[in-house]
Parts: structure tokens; sequence; C-alpha cells
């Protein structure tokens, strides 16, 4: 079923004109830099610190939850070297499939941030993670259940990183 989707995203969605979008998109995951330095920058501000401060606790959940131990404990191949007639339209990646590090470290940050600002801008971060999680579909770096495994974990650790008494009034 797996590889019917991504074939099917390969085959119907993916076109010339939106390669370039949703490579942009999918790069802002790289290393979580996009979360890192939005996290900084809440951390910066004294309104908005205990949302910088709880992305930041999230971000580490899903660098050792994801990247160190899920990763290794699956070592899933990625789907391009299994799966014939796909192409990866960005650089191979060197470590394992599952879970989605790019989509566990976005959900993470954009539910953790979520909790603690306006709802308005909370939104538009899930909306950004949720873009990242979908272009990892199209580029063909990822299985549709390395995704969600990346989207559980994600937003499991924003919610723990992001204890009830952190939530702001909506």
């Amino acid at each position: 079923m797996e590889e019917i989707i991504l074939l099917y995203i390969q085959e119907h969605i993916r076109n010339p004109s939106l390669d370039p979008i949703f490579k942009t998109i999918t790069h802002l995951g790289d290393k979580g830099i996009f979360w890192i330095i939005l996290t900084v920058i809440l951390l910066s501000i004294k309104k908005t610190r205990t949302a910088g401060i709880c992305s930041a606790c999230a971000l580490l959940g899903s660098l050792l939850v994801n990247n160190l131990l899920l990763k290794n404990l699956f070592n899933r191949t990625r789907p391009y070297k299994v799966i014939e007639g796909l192409t990866c339209i960005i650089q191979p990646a060197s470590d394992a499939s599952f879970p989605s590090g790019h989509t566990g470290a976005s959900f993470a940050s954009a539910v953790a941030i979520y909790r603690n600002v306006q709802r308005k801008y909370g939104i538009l971060l899930l909306v950004l993670a949720s873009l990242i999680a979908f272009s990892r579909l199209y580029v063909g770096i990822h299985y549709p259940t390395d995704v969600l495994g990346g989207l559980m974990t994600g937003i499991a650790l924003g919610i723990l990183a992001s204890p009830r008494k952190c939530r702001v009034q909506r």
C-alpha cells in the first residue's frame, strides 16, 4: 500500500512547477534548523520565552526519541532504495527511514509552541509542520508510515514538553 501511495504522488502530484516549492519546504526541516531558529527567537523575547522553552524541550525529545532511539532500533531502508520506479528528487539520506525526523521535530516544536501562543500563530506553525511532513512523501525520501510515526511521536513530545500550566488563554 505504501508503494502505491508513493508512486501515485510521483506520477500524479509531482510536477516541475511544484518541485522547487516542495524541495524548499522539505529543506526547512533539515537538522530542525527552522524550528531551532524559531525557538531561539522565542527564547529571546520575554513574552514568548515559555513557548521557546517548551519548543526546545520538544526538539531535544524528538532528537533523542526519533533520531537516536527509533531510527537505530528499526533501521528501515529508505523507499527509493526499495521501490522500483520511485525517484528521490533531493540528496539521498544516509540514516534510516523510520520515523521521519523532519516530521517528528516539526510537530514536536509546532505543538509545543501552539500550546503557548495565540491560536492564529500556532495554527500557522501546524500548517507548516504538515507541509513539511507531506514534502517528505513528495520528494520520495520517506514511506507514509515513517511520516505517521514522526507525526505521532512529534505530537506526543510537543504535549509532554508543554504541560497544562504553560498554556495561554485564547
